[in-house]
């Protein structure tokens, strides 16, 4: 007998963002988001950085963020997809993972990226052009400080101790030798929603992204795919294009104008590029059914930006994400909450 797939973890993501010029009601609004998923059973929550908001994000600190959160959270899983590294020192960074991880019982998990902006890159006096460069230099030092080594002074450590991170570390690639290069280093693989610059579907791309990393894994631990998909859920696909429509099609015509999309795309193709999954839940779930990589996937995080759905329907789209959609692809509640990240 075939013994059944491993049970994968359902999450979402947000990239802290709201409508109009009130912060505080935007991250009191993707708090309450944490608190909703924590009672769902929504094993993780994510959020992004973004230095600029412009690039698609309202969160420039996450982990403070974080640590409200987990204030406010008994057992969902805490973490960043993305934290940019290269404009990150990594031995603040690690302390800041081991305060949050320690507040919140050991539920961290840190994703990072090298991150796109120009602006960010200047602000912070990096050079963007060294970015998979500065990604691996200050990842080696990432690991070294969470793994409880003394870094660049004798005797100094992080404190608190962290805990074990081994399989806590995740890195965000957009090709197939970045994928190799992750499983090299040990790191669990995060796909985004979009592929950029490609005119093929994204699980098209994405699969051999996932299937190089799972071929070059060579660690005793099971490899971890996490996959990041545009997943709205509503009554029908009307209400959906309601909440989602008009943002959709605004962020795809600002990627038209950097080149990651094609211009000019009318809302059909801003949603095909976004690689959208919206309407009612019957719906979304059969077509997440033949999504090429979600077979080989360990973490399924949902995500609804670049859309920003009034507060209520963001609420609502989560209940049914973890009430319907995800249960009928096998997905159920943990009987205990996953603190060792298995």
């Amino acid at each position: 007998m075939t013994p059944p797939a491993p049970r994968f973890r359902l999450g979402f993501l947000t990239h802290v963002q709201g409508r109009g010029d009130d912060p505080a009601r935007t991250y009191r609004d993707a708090q309450e988001l944490f608190v909703v998923a924590d009672e769902l059973g929504f094993d993780t929550g994510w959020v992004a950085q973004h230095h600029v908001p412009a690039d698609g994000g309202g969160l420039s600190s996450p982990w403070t963020f974080l640590a409200h959160a987990a204030a406010r959270t008994t057992r969902i899983r805490l973490g960043t997809a993305i934290t940019v590294l290269p404009l990150e020192d990594p031995v603040r960074l690690a302390e800041d993972i081991a305060v949050v991880d320690t507040l919140s019982g050991g539920r961290v998990e840190i994703g990072v990226g090298s991150g796109y902006s120009d602006t960010e890159y200047a602000a912070f006096g990096q050079d963007i052009a060294r970015k998979r460069e500065l990604t691996s230099e200050k990842l080696s030092v990432l690991r070294r400080a969470l793994s409880g080594e003394e870094v660049r002074a004798p005797g100094f450590r992080v404190q608190p101790a962290p805990g074990d991170f081994t399989d806590r570390i995740w890195q965000g690639v957009f090709s197939g030798p970045g994928a190799r290069h992750a499983a090299a280093g040990g790191a669990n693989l995060l796909l985004n929603r979009a592929a950029y610059g490609f005119d093929a579907p994204t699980d098209e791309v994405q699969r051999p992204w996932a299937d190089a990393f799972l071929d070059a894994w060579d660690r005793p631990r099971r490899p971890r795919v996490g996959l990041s998909r545009f997943v709205f859920p509503a009554k029908d696909r009307r209400t959906a294009l309601r909440q989602i429509g008009d943002d959709v099609h605004r962020a795809a015509l600002r990627l038209g104008e950097s080149g990651a999309f094609p211009k000019d795309l009318d809302m059909d193709g801003a949603l095909r590029r976004f690689h959208s999954f919206y309407g009612h839940p019957d719906e979304i779930t059969a077509a997440l059914r033949e999504e090429r990589v979600l077979p080989v996937v360990t973490d399924l995080i949902t995500q609804f930006n670049p859309a920003v759905p009034d507060h209520d329907a963001a609420i609502r789209a989560l209940e049914l994400i973890a009430t319907e959609v995800a249960p009928a692809l096998g997905w159920k509640p943990a009987t205990v909450p996953d603190l060792a990240g298995a």
